[in-house]
């Protein structure tokens, strides 16, 4: 059994979205490219979050015993989605406050 560490988890993500905001922020990456790694990190939530279901669901069958699993896969897709969320509430605030703005 393979068995999930989350520090290491949280690590490879933190990575992740650095190295994604570095590259736009730095100019290398286009508006295009920058939606399409738009839509690939939401593709990973909906990955994450299909991955915790479906082994939730083998836990439930008795085909997964390892709980630590289980409930650390549950938890890496509930945080992502949070980030989603919040990532999501910022942007629209953001467009708020820029449609607001005298011109």
């Amino acid at each position: 059994m393979d068995r999930v560490n989350g520090s290491q988890i949280q690590t490879q993500l933190r990575e992740n979205i650095l190295e994604k905001a570095n590259a736009v922020l730095k100019g290398k990456e286009k508006s295009d490219v920058f939606s399409s790694k738009i839509n690939e990190a939401l593709k990973e939530v909906a990955n994450s979050q299909s991955e915790a279901e479906k082994i939730t669901k083998d836990y439930e069958l008795g085909k997964e015993t390892d709980l630590t699993k289980v409930i650390m896969k549950q938890q890496v897709a509930s945080v992502a989605f949070q980030l989603t969320l919040n990532v999501r509430n910022k942007v629209l605030s953001s467009y708020k406050d820029i449609m607001n703005m005298p011109v």
